[in-house]
C-alpha cells in the first residue's frame, strides 16, 4: 500500500536535514578555503582537487534556499561561506562573470565563460538575495544577467550561445563536458537559464526581466520540446537539431520548471495554453523512462537504439518534483502515486545510509556504482534537497 502524503513529507524533511549535514560535516575545505572538490564515496576528500563553479553555487543555492526553508546559524555560515568564495575566487573582476574552474588554492585554472555557469550564479545568488537582501549581492546578479544579454543572447535567431573565452570572445569548443556535442545552442544551459531568470523575476520582476523570460518559455515551446514530448538536446545557431538522444531526467525537470516560469509570470492565459503540452511531457516520461520498480532509466539513443539503463540519483529527485506538479495541475492523483513510488526506489537503492547523501548512481538491479564520488564537480546538494523543500512547499 503507498505511504500516505503525511509521511511522505515527513521523510523528505528528515532525508533534508541528512542532506544538509552530509555537505556540513565533509565539504567545508577549512585548509584552503570554500569547499573541497571532491569526496569520493568514502567519504574521503582530495584536497587538491580543481574546484568547479556550478558546485560552489550550488551550494550557494542550497543552503540559501534551506535557510528560507527553516533558519539556522550553521546553515547561514554555510551559504554566507559559499558566497564568500564565488565573489572572491570565482568572479572575474576583470571580464566580468565567473570562471568555470579553479585549482585547489582557488587560482583560475580554467576561466572561460560558460553559460551555464553564469546562469547558476544568477539562480544561487537570487537565492542569497531572497535570504539577506544584500545590495551588492543584488548588483551583481544584474550585472550577470546584462552579461548575458548583452554577450551571449543570439538577436537574430533566438536562444543563447553556449560558452565564450575569458574576455568573451568566440570559442571554437563550446561543450559544457566531454560527453557533450560542440554545437551552438544546448538544453541544458537553456533550461537553467529559465530557472535562473525564474528566481531573478521573484526578486527583480522588471519588464526587462520579464520579457526574458518569456521568451525562454517560448523558445521551449517552439524549439526544444518535440513533438514527442522529449527534449531536443543540441543545435546549430539556427535551431537544427543536432542530437538524438532522449535525456529523461531533463524531460521531467523541465516540465515543472517551465510551468514555474510561467506561475512567476502571474499569466493565467499561459498556464493554461501550457498544460496539455506539460502534462504530455509527463506521461510520455512514466511510459517509456520508469521502469516497474520506480528507477528513473537515464537515456536512449534513438539513432543507435542504445538504452542507458544506469539510474542516476539527480533523475530520481526531478522526477518526484516534476510528477508532483502534474498532479498539482491534473488533481490526477495517479501523478502523486509515481511519485511516491520514485520514493521508495531512491529509499532503498539511491539513498547511501550507511555512508550518507546519495550514490551518483545504481545500475538496472540496484547496485550502486562504488567508482563514482559522492561529492564533485557534478555532484551536488541541489537536486535531493532542490526535491525535498519543493515537494514539501507544493503539498504542505
Amino acid at each position: 500500500m503507498p505511504i500516505s502524503v503525511g509521511r511522505y513529507l515527513g521523510e523528505l524533511s528528515r532525508e533534508l536535514v541528512n542532506i544538509l549535514s552530509y555537505w556540513q560535516t565533509y565539504m567545508p575545505d577549512e585548509k584552503h578555503g570554500g569547499f573541497y572538490g571532491l569526496v569520493d564515496v568514502q567519504n574521503r576528500p582530495d584536497e587538491e582537487a580543481p574546484k568547479g563553479v556550478i558546485l560552489n553555487a550550488r551550494i550557494l543555492w542550497t543552503f540559501s534556499a534551506a535557510c528560507l526553508h527553516s533558519f539556522s546559524e550553521e546553515k547561514k555560515a554555510m551559504a554566507d561561506r559559499a558566497y564568500q568564495y564565488l565573489e572572491t575566487h570565482f568572479r572575474d573582476k576583470r571580464y566580468g562573470g565567473v570562471y568555470w574552474e579553479l585549482d585547489y588554492l582557488g587560482k583560475p585554472l580554467n576561466p572561460r565563460k560558460q553559460i551555464y555557469a553564469q546562469v547558476f550564479a544568477v539562480y544561487a545568488l537570487s537565492e542569497y538575495y531572497k535570504l539577506t537582501s544584500e545590495p551588492v549581492a543584488l548588483d551583481w546578479i544584474l550585472e550577470l544577467f546584462h552579461l548575458l544579454e548583452e554577450k551571449a543572447a543570439d538577436r537574430e535567431s533566438g536562444g543563447y550561445i553556449e560558452a565564450f573565452a575569458e574576455d568573451w570572445s568566440e570559442l571554437d569548443d563550446l561543450r559544457l563536458s566531454e560527453k557533450d556535442a560542440n554545437e551552438k545552442k544546448g538544453m541544458n544551459t537553456h533550461i537553467h537559464l529559465l530557472e535562473a531568470y525564474t528566481n531573478l523575476c521573484r526578486i527583480h520582476p522588471t519588464d526587462e526581466v520579464k520579457a526574458a523570460l518569456r521568451q525562454l518559455i517560448e523558445l521551449m515551446q517552439e524549439h526544444f520540446v518535440g513533438d514527442d514530448y522529449h527534449l531536443k538536446l543540441f543545435f546549430d545557431e539556427k535551431w537544427k537539431v543536432k542530437s538524438s538522444v532522449i535525456s529523461y531526467g531533463h524531460d521531467i525537470e523541465t516540465s515543472w520548471l517551465i510551468y514555474e516560469a510561467a506561475e512567476v509570470l502571474g499569466d493565467e492565459a499561459l498556464l493554461e495554453e501550457l498544460k496539455p503540452m506539460l502534462l504530455g511531457m509527463v506521461d510520455t516520461f512514466l511510459k517509456e523512462g520508469v521502469d516497474s520498480a520506480g528507477g528513473v532509466i537515464n537515456e536512449l539513443d534513438t539513432e543507435t537504439g542504445h538504452l542507458d539503463t544506469d539510474r542516476h540519483w539527480w533523475p530520481q529527485a526531478e522526477a518526484m518534483v516534476g510528477l508532483v506538479y502534474a498532479y498539482r495541475m491534473s488533481g490526477d492523483d495517479r501523478y502523486l502515486g509515481k511519485a511516491l513510488k520514485i520514493w521508495t526506489f531512491i529509499k532503498e537503492f539511491i539513498i547511501d545510509h550507511r555512508k550518507g547523501e546519495w550514490f551518483w548512481k545504481v545500475d538496472r538491479y540496484g547496485n550502486p556504482d562504488l567508482s563514482d564520488e559522492k561529492a564533485g564537480f557534478w555532484k551536488c546538494p541541489y537536486h535531493n534537497s532542490r526535491a525535498c523543500m519543493e515537494i514539501g512547499r507544493q503539498l504542505g
